[in-house]
C-alpha cells in the first residue's frame, strides 16, 4: 500500500465512524458476545448444536443484561444452562476499575464542583450517568474488594522484586498535595508477574517506604533476592534496612536519563549510545573491559560524565548475577513502568483528586485489573534458569 493509500483509507475509516456513532459500541458489543459463547462452549464442552459423548450440560437460551462501559451501555445477551452451572467473571473484573473512576469523579459532586462538569466527564467516560445512591453501593462492594487484595497473605517466595513510586495530586483540608504513590510488583517461583502491594504517602522518604516494605514482610513477603528501583535515596536506605538479602539493580534506563545531566544539552556523538550498549553484554567481563575503552575514549571531552559514570555504573551491573534470559527483564523498572504509565493514562482524566481515598481507589482497582491479567498470562520468566545458574555458581565456588 502506498502512502497516499494509507492515507486514503484512513480517512474512510474516520469518516465511517463519524457517519456512525454507534460503529465502535456495536464492535465491543459483539467482542464481548463472542467471549460469553466461547465461555458456555468450555463449561459445557460442546459448542452450539455440537453432539459429544463428553457434554456436561445443555445452553436454554438468554438473559439480558446492561454492561457500562467507556463507550456507552452495552445491552447484552448472555447465554445461560439449563443446570445452572455457567457464571462469567467477565462482568465484574471489567466494571472494576470502571467503577473506582466513576466513584472518583461523583465524590466530586461533594467537593463542590459543578454538576454539570463532572456528569459530563462521566458520560462522556462511561455513557451513563450514576446517582447518589448508586455510587454509594458501588463504593461499599468495590471497597472491600480493594482492601481484600491489599491484605492478602504472601505465601509464595518472590525471588524478583521491582519497586517504584509515582505522585498523584489530591485535596486534603482545601488544600492541592502531591501524594506519592507506592508500588511493588514482583516474579514469584514459578516465573508469574503479580503486583503485591499499593499504598499512598505523603512523600517518598526512607520511613515511608521503610513501613511500606515492613507492611509487605508482614502479609509474608519472603525468598527476596534481588530488587530493582531507581536511585531515590530514601527507597535505597529502605532496601537495605529492611531487604537484607538481597542484591539492589539500580535501574539502568534512569541512570542513562541521569547521565544527561552531565553532558552539554545537545550531544552530536556516539558517547551515550556507546555507554547504553554496556546493557547488552553477555558477561561482568566483557563489560569492565569495554568500559576502560569507553573511558578513555571519552574522558577528554565529557570529564564530569566520565567521572560520575565511573563512581556509580557498578550499581546498574548487579544484573549481571543472573542467568542471560532473565537480563532483559530484570536489568530495569520497565516491568512496573508499563503498570505507571496506564494509571497515568486513567487519572489524568480526574486530574485533582477530591481526596486521598478516592485515589487509592482507582489505583489500587487499576493495579488489581493488572494483577488479574498477569496471572491469566503465560509467565514472564522461566524460572528453571535460576535454579540452574545457582547451581553452576556453586560448583564454581566448589
Amino acid at each position: 500500500m502506498t502512502k497516499q493509500e494509507g492515507k486514503g483509507a484512513s480517512i474512510a475509516i474516520k469518516a465511517l465512524l463519524e457517519d456512525d456513532a454507534d460503529f465502535l459500541r456495536s464492535s465491543v458489543k459483539a467482542a464481548i458476545e463472542t467471549a460469553l459463547e466461547a465461555e458456555m462452549t468450555e463449561v459445557i464442552g460442546a459448542a452450539k448444536g455440537e453432539r459429544t459423548d463428553t457434554r456436561l450440560g445443555y445452553r436454554a437460551g438468554y438473559y439480558h443484561r446492561s454492561l457500562i462501559t467507556r463507550v456507552g451501555t452495552l445491552e447484552l445477551r448472555v447465554p445461560q444452562d439449563r443446570a445452572g452451572r455457567f457464571s462469567t467473571e467477565l462482568f465484574e473484573r471489567y466494571q472494576r476499575s470502571e467503577k473506582a473512576l466513576v466513584s472518583a469523579l461523583s465524590e466530586m459532586y461533594v467537593q463542590g464542583v459543578s454538576t454539570r462538569k463532572v456528569k459530563a466527564v462521566t458520560e462522556a467516560l462511561c455513557g451513563h450517568a450514576f446517582s447518589a445512591s448508586a455510587i454509594s453501593e458501588a463504593n461499599k462492594s468495590l471497597d472491600a474488594a480493594l482492601t481484600a487484595f491489599s491484605r492478602r497473605q504472601l505465601t509464595e517466595p518472590y525471588p524478583y522484586l521491582i519497586l517504584d513510586g509515582r505522585y498523584e495530586r489530591v485535596r486534603e483540608g482545601g488544600v492541592i498535595t502531591s501524594q506519592a504513590v507506592l508500588i511493588a510488583v514482583a516474579v514469584d517461583g514459578e516465573g508469574r508477574r503479580q503486583v503485591l502491594g499499593v499504598e499512598l504517602a505523603n512523600r517518598e522518604s526512607r520511613s515511608s517506604w521503610r513501613d511500606f516494605l515492613l507492611d509487605l514482610k508482614r502479609r509474608g513477603l519472603h525468598g527476596v533476592e534481588f530488587v530493582v528501583s531507581d536511585d531515590h535515596p530514601g527507597l535505597k536506605a529502605a532496601i537495605r534496612e529492611v531487604l537484607t538479602e538481597a542484591a539492589w539493580q539500580r535501574c539502568y534506563v534512569h541512570f542513562l536519563r541521569n547521565a544527561l545531566d552531565y553532558v552539554p544539552r545537545k550531544v552530536d556523538d556516539d558517547c551515550l549510545m556507546e555507554l547504553r550498549w554496556f546493557y547488552d553484554r553477555r558477561d561482568l567481563a566483557e563489560v569492565r573491559r569495554d568500559l576502560a575503552t569507553w573511558l578513555g575514549k571519552w574522558q577528554g571531552k565529557y570529564p564530569r560524565l566520565c567521572g560520575w559514570v565511573e563512581d556509580n555504573i557498578e550499581e546498574t551491573l548487579t544484573f549481571y548475577r543472573l542467568p542471560l534470559a532473565h537480563h532483559k527483564h530484570m536489568k530495569s523498572t520497565n516491568m512496573l513502568e508499563r503498570l505507571n504509565q496506564e494509571i497515568k493514562r486513567r487519572t489524568h482524566v480526574v486530574r485533582i483528586f477530591p481526596n486521598a481515598a478516592s485515589c487509592l481507589r482507582l489505583v489500587r482497582s487499576l493495579a488489581v485489573e493488572t494483577h488479574e491479567n498477569w496471572l491469566e498470562a503465560t509467565r514472564y520468566l522461566n524460572m528453571d534458569h535460576l535454579k540452574e545458574h545457582k547451581k553452576q555458581v556453586l560448583r564454581e565456588a566448589a
